[in-house]
């Protein structure tokens, strides 16, 4: 299937205040993908676990992970970062030496509940530093030097296959399916969309339209497998401290907007977040107030099944190469196959190409 829809839906206010699920999925053309009238996956007739929702945000750009998850005892850090390094005051403690950006204030709630995880140093063995390649290398789960041509989740859809079924998904805020692109694969990308009247507790809290069209899709009642959400400008190479501060509010808002919602529709369990980019940011600021890509990162894992807590490992900034880049800990396609084997319960290796442990991050399906 593999379409790409866009654009405004053009309806007046009181139009769009009466719409429905079936009229807005009617309207973006999702009806059969959806299985409204049609035929629903179920766990029953899937190889894994359909009923299980992924949902990745894709921080587009490069997030700076050394300033989401702040080391702020680590002296290395404020010398690197002089005018970038938040202050120790500020940090929002989670251990003794790690702690959340003030702008992230609003996941401490997630955090104090053990349903966020922190998985630090995660990356690539001979990273690229290019935002096309490496974006390219993170959807695909191939190797630096390995090109290949559908997506993780496409390639994961397949085992998942019943005889006349594959689970859909949706990708939100691009024209690009990412992760989902494959020849065959039951997928749509909505580039834009107007307010929904969906999801009451997610409408009052944020004004984040993809994340409002992303609560829509999961309000709808859907068989879909995953949504991937796309969140631009997180490529800071100049006056990065405004703009990361006001980036980082706004998913931090929208991924607890995002809980309430789910809460509401009966969700949260039954659903995985976790965010990811094409690449981190550099330990040392550059002259321009801003970081150059990096290699490594951290990624938030969210949700009602989440063992929260730190994973992976602290940056090492006494043990940077001769370019500046952190080493990485974990392999981002440990996380694909946690993702697969405890969320899912699906074989990785023939998705992944090889075996990758798995990280104990997740509760097992009940």
């Amino acid at each position: 299937m593999g379409q790409v829809l866009g654009g405004d839906l053009a309806r007046g206010k009181e139009e769009k205040t009466k719409m429905n699920r079936r009229d807005f999925f009617t309207a973006v053309g999702l009806l059969p993908l959806l299985g409204y009238g049609g035929t629903r996956a179920s766990a029953a007739g899937c190889a894994g676990r359909c009923d299980r929702l992924l949902v990745l945000i894709e921080l587009k750009g490069g997030s700076d992970g050394l300033n989401m998850a702040v080391p702020y005892t680590d002296p290395a850090y404020y010398r690197l970062r002089p005018s970038l390094a938040v202050e120790r005051g500020q940090v929002r403690q989670l251990s003794e030496s790690t702690g959340l950006h003030p702008a992230l204030s609003p996941l401490m709630p997630l955090w104090d509940a053990g349903e966020l995880a922190l998985v630090q140093g995660v990356g690539y063995a001979q990273p690229n530093f290019s935002h096309f390649r490496s974006i390219d290398i993170w959807d695909t789960a191939a190797a630096s030097d390995q090109y290949l041509h559908d997506g993780w989740l496409a390639r994961a859809f397949e085992q998942f296959r019943a005889p006349a079924l594959t689970p859909g998904g949706v990708a939100i805020g691009s024209t690009a399916l990412g992760p989902l692109a494959g020849s065959g694969t039951r997928c749509v990308a909505l580039a834009g969309a107007n307010e929904l009247p969906l999801c009451t507790a997610f409408r009052e809290r944020t004004s984040e339209q993809n994340m409002r069209t992303a609560c829509a899709v999961i309000a709808g009642g859907s068989e879909v497998a995953a949504l991937r959400i796309t969140l631009n400008g997180f490529d800071t190479h100049s006056n990065q401290r405004h703009s990361e501060t006001r980036l980082l509010q706004e998913l931090a808002q929208a991924l607890a907007s995002l809980k309430a919602a789910l809460i509401e529709i009966n969700r949260w369990d039954s659903t995985l977040i976790m965010t990811y980019s094409e690449f981190g940011r550099q330990a040392k600021e550059n002259p321009s107030a801003g970081t150059d890509h990096g290699s490594t990162n951290t990624h938030f894992v969210a949700g009602g099944a989440v063992k929260g807590g730190l994973y992976g490992e602290a940056p090492a900034l006494n043990r940077l190469d001769g370019a500046g880049h952190l080493p990485f800990a974990i392999d981002f396609r440990r996380l694909y196959a946690t993702l697969l084997e405890t969320w899912w319960g699906v074989a990785s290796a023939p998705i992944l190409g090889e075996r990758f442990a798995v990280l104990d991050l997740l509760k097992s399906p009940a």
